[in-house]
């Protein structure tokens, strides 16, 4: 190895040690996944958008004004006190459980694509099951400051029905209006988050049995979600393919098209008609068939620079609260990505998860920006950062 290499990576090495690494790595993945995202939306949706409004251009700038809330969103919530979010904390459970009531309500509820997790009035819609996701995660993080402050028996079973007695209410909500998806990634965020405060590793053996045979169960009740299980073994079997293996098998032939250096931006065939929901929950495969096997590579860099410096926020923070909350942050983004690129590949079963940052969708993307700009928040409370920003500015003044 040579002297200017051995010199290259300690300097990078240096850098992740920085207290202010974390920081800069979550705000700047955010940027380069946001920038894409608003890019890949309008190629994603153009075909649709012609068809339902007669413009290529009306989806896309409906996403710009979604985008223009989440920045304000990020802004307004990582200059918020610690009192303003231990008062939404305070009520962060109630506010979640009449969230997901909403869609439950006759008038206002709206089923898509089988699934009963939204709102809608006038021309507004709302999927409130996005916002609940963040309100549990604060509302678990208060719980588990509790119980570490507070209680002498240190069971697991104690432990673990500190947080469980909120959140089965919410999944039994959130089941009630089919979205499996969902109901999965909550059960992976309480989980990361119980990791992190503690329970013992062999422990999760049990919930992850139990998680799982409550899964087969609701999976075994539904032959739709059956036959998305189906299509996960081959998506171009003749039982499938024309129902659960048809956004699988185009997802697939929309990659493997991709190349290594992708067809050209805006030039995706699979989005003309033959794949459904392209600029939502389907966006990584015309991310794949136009910038190509590198530009899918660089959008998970991209994940894992941000799911890192969240992590990373929440082991350097010495408060309790701060750290379980931001950990719950890290473990829904990472979630929702692993889900919805699983799809895409074709190793899990479709379940309409979209693609953070980067699918079209107000709630979802105001959703994770809250989730962000409180890890943000976190993070610019921390002395040693806050220093560091500070001279990182002097310096370029």
């Amino acid at each position: 190895m040579s002297i200017k290499e051995t010199t290259r990576r300690q300097k990078y090495s240096n850098y992740l040690q920085r207290p202010d690494a974390p920081y800069y790595m979550i705000l700047g993945a955010l940027t380069f996944l946001s920038a894409l995202g608003i890019v890949m939306v309008l190629s994603a949706s153009s075909v649709v958008s012609l068809q339902q409004s007669g413009s290529t251009y009306s989806i896309f700038f409906r996403q710009l004004i979604f985008f223009a809330i989440s920045i304000l969103a990020i802004l307004l919530v990582s200059n918020w006190k610690t009192r303003v979010w231990d008062r939404i904390t305070r009520y962060s459970f109630v506010l979640s459980f009449l969230a997901l009531c909403l869609p439950l309500v006759p008038g206002i509820k709206l089923t898509v694509n089988g699934n009963t997790n939204w709102i809608h009035f006038a021309s507004f819609t709302m999927q409130p099951s996005e916002f609940a996701k963040l309100g549990l995660i604060l509302w678990c993080a208060g719980q588990l400051r509790k119980f570490d402050e507070n209680v002498l028996d240190r069971s697991p079973f104690r432990h673990v029905g500190f947080v469980l007695s909120g959140t089965l209410p919410l999944i039994i909500l959130i089941l009630k209006g089919g979205d499996l998806g969902t109901t999965v990634i909550v059960l992976g965020v309480v989980s990361t988050m119980l990791f992190v405060s503690g329970l013992p590793l062999r422990h999760f053996i049990l919930l992850g049995a139990v998680a799982v045979s409550a899964v087969v169960g609701l999976v075994a009740l539904a032959p739709y979600r059956l036959h998305r299980f189906a299509a996960v073994l081959d998506p171009f079997a003749p039982a499938v393919y024309k129902l659960a293996g048809w956004q699988p098998a185009h997802s697939v032939m929309g990659l493997a098209s991709g190349g290594l250096f992708g067809v050209g931006l805006g030039a995706s065939r699979q989005k003309w008609g033959n794949l459904s929901e392209a600029h939502t929950d389907f966006i990584f495969a015309v991310i794949g068939e136009e910038l190509g096997l590198l530009g899918t590579l660089v959008v998970l860099i991209l994940y894992a620079a941000l799911i890192y410096g969240i992590f990373r926020t929440a082991m350097q923070t010495k408060d309790i609260f701060s750290r379980y909350a931001c950990a719950g942050v890290g473990a829904w983004l990472m979630m929702q990505v692993i889900i919805n690129v699983g799809s895409v590949i074709g190793v899990l079963p479709v379940v309409g998860v979209t693609l953070p940052f980067i699918s079209y969708g107000g709630s979802s993307l105001i959703a994770n920006s809250l989730g962000v700009g409180y890890v943000l928040n976190i993070a610019r409370k921390d002395p040693r950062v806050r220093a560091a920003i500070k001279s990182r500015k002097r310096a370029s003044a």
